[in-house]
């Protein structure tokens, strides 16, 4: 009779850890149970922790709670001023009704790409390439309204959507960077303009300056002349101002002139006057001489 009892005793705590650990259940920190009990939902939600269940009976299903990063893969489209690009994004969103996610649709993961994918397309045809490339913020906000109103329906929420990427063609590029180019151009000679235009102001006001005082002129060429022996060159070019020229003329004319003098006759020479020659006689010898030939 004993053996009996004790055999029939560890029969039946076999029978319940045998039951135990099929009815035995570990929910994570980050995850959700949801029952069901012969094919109906059960309404309550088993928490993080420890649970049970009735083996054979119900049967629980995890849903992870963890906000999830979906990329969605590129999409090419034609945009509202017909330039094709190729557009990727990724969406952030996370399960808030466990219940809802399980039941109201097949694979809320692959639901959600998919609703990406569309939104991401229709933001594409709507938009214009400078919004695409520029705007970028109101173009996020509107592609995260356009995915979450039918996730909502599946316990789902969308956290955040963010445009990754923005593939322009080849020929666009080229477009794009001369444009830039012609701006910046445009801009350089602008300023470049506007630097003459201050420069033409300040030498009108140093050339009256200038006029006023006439030695500053003479100041200024020798300061220039002083910077271009600077440079060590081997010839020295001095430019030679015609107001230079105009203010040693009036310095010139400034300067009293001496009342001129009559010119004195220059000495005649002193001649000597010199007693007449005496007539010379010639010797008889030579007389007779020339009177035989």
């Amino acid at each position: 009779m004993v053996e009996a009892l004790v055999a029939a005793g560890v029969t039946l705590a076999s029978a319940g850890a045998v039951y135990v650990m099929a009815a035995a259940r570990v929910v994570k920190q980050y995850e959700r149970g949801v029952v069901f009990r012969l094919g109906r939902l059960r309404p309550e939600v088993r928490g993080p922790g420890f649970t049970m269940i009735v083996p054979f009976v119900d049967r629980l299903q995890k849903v992870n709670m963890q906000v999830v990063t979906m990329p969605v893969p590129a999409q090419e489209g034609i945009t509202r001023d017909n330039v094709t690009v190729r557009v990727d994004a990724v969406v952030y969103f996370k399960v808030t009704g466990p219940a809802e996610a399980v039941v109201r649709v097949e694979d809320y993961r692959f639901a959600v790409s998919q609703m990406a994918q569309t939104s991401l397309r229709s933001i594409i045809g709507k938009s214009e390439l400078d919004d695409l490339l520029s705007n970028r913020e109101k173009l996020n906000q509107g592609l995260e309204l356009m995915i979450d109103s039918p996730a909502v329906e599946w316990g789902v929420t969308i956290d955040r959507v963010e445009i990754k990427d923005v593939s322009l063609p080849e020929t666009m590029k080229r477009s794009m960077a001369r444009q830039a180019e012609a701006d910046r151009e445009r801009r350089a000679r602008v300023i470049n303009a506007d630097a003459e235009l201050q420069a033409s102001k300040k030498l009108a006001e140093a050339a009256k300056e200038m006029s006023e005082q006439p030695a500053a002129l003479q100041l200024r060429l020798l300061q220039t002349v002083v910077a271009v022996a600077a440079e060590k060159n081997s010839t020295l070019v001095l430019p030679f101002p015609v107001e230079l020229l105009r203010f040693l003329e009036r310095a010139q004319q400034a300067v009293p002139t001496a009342p001129a003098q009559p010119p004195q006759s220059a000495p005649q020479p002193v001649q000597e006057q010199l007693p007449p020659a005496e007539p010379r006689m010639e010797p008889d010898s030579e007389r007779s001489v020339s009177g035989q030939d």
